[in-house]
């Protein structure tokens, strides 16, 4: 059977917004607003639209991989696009919802592997694909440095 690319598309950016959605359900609230954060924490309004283009680049570059190559040909690297989508989800599970910001500290590291396994495998199906995961990339590693501020200015 053959896939339209449309539909593809979709499947992306329903599989991307997806986790975004589940993530979302995890708000900063009361906790968050408790916490003692450092003068280069950014406003919380900003936190949803980089994160919006974020999971749109996401999406474009799972799905220019599968144009690329096909579930098939890229079975690894889009395994690997799944999991890192899944350690993002539960980020905002841990620290958010069970407020364990040490364990989501552990936890958003290894994202940053998982995030840079597929970038690295998208790059060489397509490099395009590859160059779209690397400000997500950038954003997971800041997003890990204040993590790990936030954790230990609230131990």
């Amino acid at each position: 059977m053959k896939l339209q690319p449309t539909l593809v598309f979709l499947l992306f950016l329903a599989t991307c917004f997806g986790a975004a959605a589940f993530g979302a359900q995890f708000a900063p609230g009361e906790w968050y607003a408790g916490l003692t954060r450092p003068s280069w924490n950014p406003p919380n309004w900003i936190f949803g639209p980089v994160w919006t283009v974020l999971y749109l680049l996401m999406a474009v570059s799972g799905w220019l991989v599968w144009r690329t190559a096909g579930f098939r040909g890229a079975t690894g690297a889009l395994a690997c696009f799944a999991v890192q989508l899944l350690l993002n989800a539960a980020w905002s599970w841990l620290f958010f919802g069970l407020h364990r910001p040490g364990l989501a500290f552990a936890e958003i590291v290894v994202l940053w592997l998982a995030i840079l396994a597929p970038l690295l495998l998208f790059w060489k199906v397509r490099p395009l694909a590859g160059a779209l995961m690397v400000p997500y990339l950038l954003w997971v590693s800041f997003a890990a440095v204040l993590n790990l501020t936030l954790w230990q200015l609230n131990r």
